[in-house]
């Protein structure tokens, strides 16, 4: 594969799995987290696991697919601009790992057990940091197809 051509498909794959983390990630920011407390509390186990289950098969290959190609982008040979947009891609790739092991996981944790309104709160409050991190992923990405492609 031709450097051109690998730069090409490394990018469309990034793109892909940055811009569909962006959608979701605000989807559950403006609505899933928000909407977690008129879950009534005898149901709210149930609910836990089922969110936990089903939006693993969507944001678990996005982000495994975009950790992966924001990697890559290290290693290809690209103009200054699109070495530093890669570096930046990828500090913020480590922001939204850390701030989902370091936040948000230990919410999910504590809202397995039952509803819990001050965990809903903190995961509302704290999945920011992911958002806005997603949202500088796409602005980045987005910039690294227009000088690329």
């Amino acid at each position: 594969m031709t450097p051109e051509l690998q730069l090409e498909v490394n990018l469309i794959a990034q793109a892909v799995a940055t811009f569909g983390m962006f959608g979701v990630i605000w989807l559950v920011q403006l609505c899933t987290y928000p909407l977690q407390v008129h879950v009534p509390a005898e149901d709210f186990v149930d609910y836990q696991a089922g969110h936990m289950r089903r939006i693993t098969y969507v944001v678990g290959p996005l982000m495994l697919v975009e950790a992966g190609t924001a990697a890559w982008m290290l290693f290809i040979p690209m103009s200054d601009c699109g070495t530093t947009l890669s570096w930046i891609g990828m500090g913020l790739v480590f922001l939204v790992w850390i701030s989902t092991i370091v936040l948000q996981v230990p919410c999910h944790w504590k809202l397995e057990r039952g509803k819990d309104d001050a965990a809903i709160r903190k995961l509302v409050a704290t999945n920011w940091v992911r958002t806005l991190g997603w949202s500088a992923r796409a602005v980045v990405v987005g910039w690294m197809l227009v000088e690329n492609l």
